[in-house]
C-alpha cells in the first residue's frame, strides 16, 4: 500500500522518523516535511549487520539504522519525494547507547555519564525517489557532549520525568536535559537529532538545492 504525500512546494521531503525534535528542527529551518514512521526492527537490523560484517563502530550503527529507516519508508511511497532517515546513538567508553530499556537503565547510564563526555552520533540517509536514477546516500555527524556532575537526587528526579526514556543516550539538549549539558563540540542541532549543515551537504550531493526543500517561512521566526 502506498502512503499519500502532502502537497509541498518544489521538492517534497519525507521524514522517516517519529522524533518531535527532528520535526521541530526542520520546521524551524523552513522545511515542512511529511512524517512517515518506519517499521524497522532496529535490534534485528544491527544483529544481522553484525553477523554479516562483524562488530560495528558506533557511528556505523547510526548510519546503518538511518539507511534502514529511509529505505523502509521509501519502499512504501509513491515516487516523487526525497526521504530522510535519521538515527542517533551515544558513544561512551566505546559502547553504544540508544534509548534506555527502562528507568533503572537510565539511572545506571547517568551515574556513568555525569561529569564526563560522550559522543553523539547521528546517521543521516537520503533516498531520492523522484524518478529513475535517484540518489541514495548518507553520512554520520558526530558531536562531543560534556555532561554536568549531577547528584543522585538530580538523576532520580530527571529520570522520573520520563524524558530520558524516550531519547538516545537518555538525555536531551533541547528539553529538561539541557540543564545537564555543559557544552558541546560540534553541531548543536546534531545533538537534537538532525544536523542541518550535513543535510544541506547531502541534498547538494544529490543535486538538490537547500531552498528547493526549505520553501516556507521558519516556524517561530520573529522580526525585530
Amino acid at each position: 500500500m502506498s502512503t499519500p504525500l502532502t502537497d509541498a512546494p518544489a521538492v517534497s521531503l519525507v521524514l522517516a522518523s517519529a522524533s518531535p525534535a527532528r520535526l521541530t528542527t526542520l520546521r524551524a529551518a523552513g522545511i515542512e516535511p511529511t512524517v512517515v514512521v518506519s517499521t524497522v526492527d532496529e535490534d534485528l537490523a544491527v544483529a544481522e549487520a553484525t553477523e554479516r560484517y562483524g562488530p560495528l563502530e558506533p557511528a556505523d550503527i547510526a548510519l546503518l539504522l538511518a539507511r534502514a529507516k529511509a529505505e523502509d519508508v521509501a519502499s512504501g511511497l509513491d515516487a516523487g519525494a526525497v526521504v530522510l532517515g535519521c538515527d542517533s546513538v551515544l558513544e561512551l567508553d566505546g559502547e553504544v547507547h540508544g534509548k534506555p530499556a527502562d528507568a533503572a537503565d537510565a539511572i545506571r547510564r547517568w551515574h556513568r555519564m555525569r561529569g564526563r563526555s560522550g559522543v553523539l552520533h547521528t546517521g543521516h540517509w537520503l533516498v531520492d525517489d523522484r524518478g529513475p536514477g535517484g540518489a541514495t546516500l548518507g553520512a554520520t555527524a558526530s558531536t562531543t557532549v560534556h555532561f554536568a556532575t549531577l547528584s543522585d537526587a538530580e538523576i532520580d528526579a530527571y529520570v522520573a520525568t520520563g524524558e530520558p526514556l524516550t531519547v538516545a543516550g537518555a538525555f536531551t539538549i533541547d528539553g529538561l536535559g539541557g540543564a545537564f549539558v555543559t557544552s558541546v563540540e560540534g553541531d548543536h542541532h546534531n545533538v537534537v537529532g538532525l544536523s542541518l549543515p550535513l543535510l544541506r551537504e547531502l541534498l547538494g550531493d544529490a543535486g538538490i538545492g537547500w531552498f528547493d526543500v526549505a520553501g516556507g517561512s521558519p516556524a517561530g521566526a520573529t522580526q525585530g
